[in-house]
């Protein structure tokens, strides 16, 4: 390796690509054709889903429509498998669109007002339009803006309130990847049930 010659780096540019280049050769390629079947399908009992607020079942559904999102604080333990349908609006809503409305002036939104997708289209929708947002906010910070302190609107007990945003920026990196890799297991697993069971 030539340790003589340096190449400056765009921060800004790695940060924003990571995320952009997942989803534009993984993550949304592995959601097309996603059905209202899958969308909704719990593999297990006691799943967590997006679900009409006369069947919510856990004891914080939030939501002000037809259709909440199961939740509880704390938490259960062990936590409750999630349905695609619940991982697509957390990070639509968790990590892109509230992440926007407190970073970049997006419209306020959080868990108890989002409207809930109730098909896989328009789940689809709503994740590419916060997904959208969100990559443009980011490529638009440049260095200078990924060393900004994220601030109280994290939550004052938030481990990202005291980080620079290039620390926010990387810990959405994750959570896009991480639960975007359990919805494409999760189809999967859809897949060959459905096969098994002759549907």
């Amino acid at each position: 390796m030539d340790t003589t010659k340096t190449t400056a780096i765009d921060w800004n540019a790695e940060l924003a690509d990571q995320l952009d280049w997942h989803w534009e050769h993984q993550l949304r390629p592995r959601l097309d054709g996603l059905t209202d079947a899958e969308y909704f399908w719990e593999p297990v009992a006691g799943c967590w889903s997006i679900r009409p607020r006369a069947e919510a079942t856990s004891p914080l559904a939030m939501g002000p429509g037809d259709l909440v999102m199961d939740f509880a604080r704390p938490a259960p333990q062990p936590e409750p498998v999630t349905t695609i349908a619940w991982r697509l609006s957390h990070i639509t809503v968790g990590c892109f669109a509230w992440r926007i409305a407190l970073h970049f002036g997006g419209p306020p939104v959080d868990w108890a007002t989002w409207e809930y997708a109730g098909t896989a289209a328009e789940a689809l929708r709503q994740l590419d339009d916060q997904h959208a947002a969100w990559i443009k906010a980011v490529r638009g910070l440049g260095a200078e803006g990924l060393a900004w302190q994220v601030g109280p609107g994290e939550g004052d007990d938030s481990e990202y309130a005291q980080c620079p945003m290039a620390g926010l920026v990387l810990h959405i990196n994750r959570e896009v990847i991480h639960h975007g890799a359990e919805i494409s297991l999760l189809r999967d697993l859809y897949a060959r049930e459905k096969d098994s069971n002759g549907l």
